[in-house]
């Protein structure tokens, strides 16, 4: 496709709020999910350490 002005990029011949809005709603998701994954895997590591110190005593 040929625009002929970064407003015509945007609109995307009209389908621009439908464009923008899936590519924002996908980043999201994405970026919620790494957040999510993280915070998983330290309270795993912090439930493995309380498993190993109840263990050593």
């Amino acid at each position: 496709m040929v625009w002929q002005s970064a407003a015509d990029f945007w609109a995307m011949g009209g389908y621009g709020l439908y464009v923008w809005g899936s590519f924002g709603a996908t980043a999201l998701g994405v970026a919620l999910e790494v957040w999510l994954l993280g915070r998983g895997q330290r309270a795993g590591i912090k439930q493995l350490q309380r498993m190993q110190r109840w263990e050593a005593e």
